[in-house]
């Protein structure tokens, strides 16, 4: 299993099986809810390894993630299209489109023991086009 990342803003940011580590996503209502809510997140949790270079991505890839958690709420930059594929066995087993996502909260880690360094970011799609999220699966590895 593997996950490719692709982030569409200002800039396209992308990142191969070599970089991200776990994807978890969620559609979640008010635990309190006693009938279909609206109020809803779609929120998507992302892991993954800082390298100084590796097959296309480097260090500067992970750093304009970074750079994308500072950036203002005021700014269309903020929200930004974003695809997530989990492949397994030659498919593409989900593909994900958050396509107004915006950062919740990004960190990262440094070991001495551990490679480079690791990310880990959550991403929330935008309240107002929560219809636009779309999901599929069973796809060649070309989509």
């Amino acid at each position: 299993m593997g996950f490719t990342l692709t982030v569409k803003g200002t800039e396209t940011i992308n990142f191969g099986k070599d970089v991200i580590r776990t994807v978890n996503v969620q559609l979640s209502t008010p635990g309190d809810s006693k009938a279909k809510s609206t109020d809803t997140n779609d929120t998507m949790w992302i892991t993954g390894k800082i390298l100084s270079t590796t097959g296309g991505s480097s260090n500067s890839d992970t750093l304009k993630l970074f750079e994308w958690a500072q950036v203002s709420a005021q700014s269309a930059d903020a929200y930004r299209d974003v695809i997530v594929k989990v492949l397994s066995n030659d498919q593409v087993l989900r593909r994900i489109h958050f396509p107004n996502a915006f950062v919740i909260d990004y960190g990262e880690r440094y070991s001495d023991s551990e490679g480079d360094g690791a990310f880990s970011m959550t991403l929330r799609q935008k309240a107002d086009k929560l219809q636009d999220v779309k999901a599929d699966g069973g796809l060649s590895l070309e989509v």
